[in-house]
């Protein structure tokens, strides 16, 4: 003992003011603020990437909300339509097999010329909605706003660069003439695109839109919350409160972990030989994709649960054991309720991670080109990621701003999915 205070007598005192000391210190000073920059520097990096992301895509695809269409004096010739005003209120059914295309081409001819196409090959179906809403048209003319082909539509919007050679653009010279003298006679104009937000896919682009798709994954998340969030809670419950400590739930909880990274197209090919080669379930549906993404989001969920679980303080499991609940009771009344809010969050997360999730969809069939929107859980359907997949590999310049405008759709559905999760998380978060 006496040697050992008189080696920490010896012990030199350290001397602050020293040149060593100073030296030291301004190092640590400069390690420091070198570790504050890189972060930032880091961060500044992130900020430009999503920066430039979100630019690309909105510069891209805020055009696609916007439809250019044409003024049109139809001419509702009976002879033409082969269908009389009287025999259309008689039977609106003859109006389903009456020849619109042709009285659209006809008055397109008339007003404008035929030497370059410039209303779109479904314009006809706004005429024939007038029609079936007021048969009395037929024998009239009536001025009505078709919409626009795709080129003239793109010469509107201001996205084809006329100054470049005609080899080197998508439209040609006539279709440039025909543009700038549907602008000098004031029968052109652009609105808002409904189409884009209330039809299903066509292969003309100015005629498709992302209600179908959109339709498509809320039909498809629904069987996907129905499925992983019940299964992956009460899992989460039995092996974090009831399940005993061996080597077998010590294999699952690996297994789980294992899951969670597994690559979603594993997934696609799991419900691919299940669901559809082993149950014959109807292929591209709904359920069929609910199915599988659930597979895909459950061990998320699992994960999600018992870390929330596991937040709540053993005190509180005590104290209701304490006053004779039986251990039942504890998770229902005492646990549960505490440890929801983690798990709504982890829920949210791991459905936004599903709805943006391509690859799965693909395997099991639902990616067909569909012209209706699915009218339930069994009908063929098509998601939202794989419509944007499907737009991006047409050569079609009016899908390209079609393929932002769908991205744009998804970042804004899953920025609420997001929102959603951080306010249940402050909602009904307890601090202790």
């Amino acid at each position: 003992m006496t040697d050992r205070l008189s080696t920490l007598d010896a012990v030199t005192p350290t001397v602050w003011s020293s040149p060593q000391m100073q030296a030291r210190i301004r190092r640590r000073y400069r390690q420091e603020r070198l570790f504050k920059y890189t972060g930032i520097a880091a961060l500044a990096l992130a900020a430009g990437f999503l920066l430039f992301l979100m630019t690309s895509v909105i510069s891209d695809g805020w055009t696609s909300f916007k439809q250019t269409e044409i003024s049109v004096p139809v001419v509702f010739d009976p002879v033409r339509l082969g269908v009389t005003a009287e025999q259309a209120k008689a039977d609106p059914t003859l109006l389903r097999r009456a020849n619109f295309p042709g009285v659209l081409a006809d008055s397109v001819a008339k007003a404008h010329g035929d030497e370059v196409e410039i209303v779109s090959d479904g314009g006809w179906l706004a005429l024939r909605e007038a029609v079936e809403a007021d048969p009395a048209l037929i024998g009239k003319t009536v001025p009505m706003w078709v919409i626009a082909t795709s080129n003239i539509d793109q010469l509107a919007k201001g996205r084809i660069d006329l100054d470049a050679d005609e080899g080197d653009r998508p439209v040609n010279d006539a279709e440039v003439a025909a543009w700038k003298r549907l602008e000098a006679k004031g029968d052109i104009r652009t609105v808002l695109n409904t189409t884009f937000l209330t039809s299903a896919d066509s292969v003309d682009p100015e005629l498709a839109g992302i209600w179908g798709a959109l339709k498509g994954s809320f039909l498809t998340a629904i069987i996907t919350l129905l499925i992983s969030f019940p299964v992956g809670v009460l899992a989460a419950i039995y092996l974090e409160e009831f399940a005993p400590k061996n080597r077998w739930t010590d294999l699952i909880e690996v297994s789980i972990n294992n899951l969670a990274a597994v690559p979603s197209i594993i997934f696609g090919l799991l419900g691919l030989a299940v669901f559809l080669n082993t149950m014959n379930m109807p292929r591209s549906a709904p359920v069929v994709g609910g199915l599988t993404l659930a597979l895909m989001t459950l061990p998320v969920i699992v994960i999600a649960s018992r870390a929330a679980i596991k937040a709540v303080p053993p005190s509180i499991r005590d104290a209701a054991l304490g006053i004779g609940a039986s251990p039942v009771q504890v998770v229902t009344h005492h646990v549960l309720p505490l440890a929801l809010p983690g798990m709504l969050t982890g829920t949210i997360l791991g459905m936004a991670r599903a709805l943006g999730e391509t690859a799965p969809l693909l395997m099991i069939g639902m990616r067909a080109f569909l012209t209706s929107v699915p009218q339930g859980f069994t009908q063929p359907a098509t998601a939202l990621p794989v419509q944007i997949f499907i737009w991006s590999d047409n050569v079609s310049r009016g899908f390209v701003e079609k393929t932002s405008g769908a991205i744009i759709v998804l970042l804004l559905f899953l920025l609420m999915i997001n929102s959603l999760a951080i306010y249940l998380r402050n909602r009904f978060e307890v601090r202790w």
